[in-house]
């Protein structure tokens, strides 16, 4: 019994603060479900968007605190599990489908699921952390859901259906998309990064609440069409210094 509490007392704070950031996602995913259940679909939807600043924030944290560690990556795929796979999924079929839907979408809301957790241990096992995403990530999967509810936008159940349906399997795709993590502060065209910050200020002035879907589909596309903004923002000069 000593020894094992030696070992908790010995836990560095640098790796127990990533870990506690990375809580915040499961709290978030966790309690959109229960929004969901009650109805309050608006507040279930923005939940999943704070999960992504958490998803975001303990990885970069881990890094500047150098606490990365195994333990904290599965944490961090279980929580992305809960967050943008299981939460958007049932919020869609709540908000949309429900029994009108039938057999068909608790099928869709299942299969989103399943291709975000299917996305999730191929990323644990074969991602290259400099290269581009591997299909579409599910913080972006589960945000696109959430999207449509904020923007009160009307669909059917068949195309919440044909949408839950679609973005599953572009998760489990070979589709590629840009990886922001090989942006840096000395490697970035500072007009190109102002110009881009800029565009996404602009839509949420003039599309409101419309602004998270516009910005998560044009995500959605610049894979289908093959355009990697992260490299395409980076320095020319940089990127040429790299090659040679």
């Amino acid at each position: 019994m000593r020894k094992r509490s030696r070992r908790v007392r010995d836990i560095p704070i640098r790796k127990i603060i990533p870990n506690m950031i990375t809580s915040g996602s499961v709290f978030c995913g966790v309690s959109s479900l229960v929004m969901t259940y009650r109805g309050q679909l608006i507040p279930a939807a923005a939940l999943i968007c704070f999960a992504v600043f958490f998803d975001i924030m303990d990885g970069r944290v881990a890094r500047s605190l150098g606490g990365s560690s195994s333990f904290g990556e599965e944490l961090d795929s279980l929580a992305d599990a809960i967050s943008f796979g299981v939460a958007p999924a049932f919020l869609m079929y709540v908000a949309y489908i429900d029994v009108q839907g039938g057999v068909f979408g608790v099928f869709s809301a299942s299969f989103f699921a399943l291709c975000g957790v299917l996305r999730l241990a191929r990323f644990n096992v074969t991602h290259v952390p400099a290269g581009p995403f591997q299909g579409l990530p599910i913080p972006a999967g589960g945000l696109t859901l959430a999207s449509f509810i904020i923007a009160k936008l009307p669909m059917t159940p068949a195309a919440a259906t044909c949408a839950m349906l679609f973005i599953g399997a572009l998760m489990v795709s070979s589709v590629p998309y840009c990886n922001a993590k090989k942006l840096k502060k000395h490697n970035v065209n500072k007009a190109k990064m102002y110009g881009l910050l800029g565009f996404v200020c602009l839509c949420f002035i003039l599309l409101r609440e419309r602004a998270f879907l516009a910005i998560a589909l044009m995500y959605i596309a610049t894979g289908l069409v093959r355009f990697d903004v992260a490299e395409w923002t980076l320095d020319n000069d940089d990127t040429i210094e790299e090659k040679d």
